[in-house]
C-alpha cells in the first residue's frame, strides 16, 4: 500500500494502475500516462483524455517543478 501523503502528492485517487520498473538497481514506481485521442475543434487539433483526469492547477505545476529541480 502506498501511504496517503504520497498518493496525494502524485495525484493518485482511487484505484489507479501503476508501473514498476528497475532503474540502475532500484525499483521505480510510476503512474502511467493517460490514454488520449485527438479531436478537431474549430479547426484546431486538441488532445482529449479517454477518461476523467483531475484539473491541472498552478499549485500542482509548481510542486512538480520543485521536485524535478532538486
Amino acid at each position: 500500500m502506498i501511504p496517503k501523503p504520497m498518493r496525494d502528492a502524485l495525484g493518485i485517487d482511487g484505484p489507479t494502475e501503476l508501473e514498476l520498473t528497475e532503474v540502475d538497481g532500484k525499483l521505480e514506481l510510476t503512474v502511467p500516462y493517460v490514454k488520449v485521442h485527438l479531436e478537431d475543434r474549430n479547426g484546431h487539433t486538441v488532445i482529449v483524455p479517454d477518461e476523467p483526469v483531475p484539473p491541472l492547477t498552478t499549485e500542482l505545476v509548481r510542486e512538480v517543478l520543485e521536485r524535478v529541480r532538486k
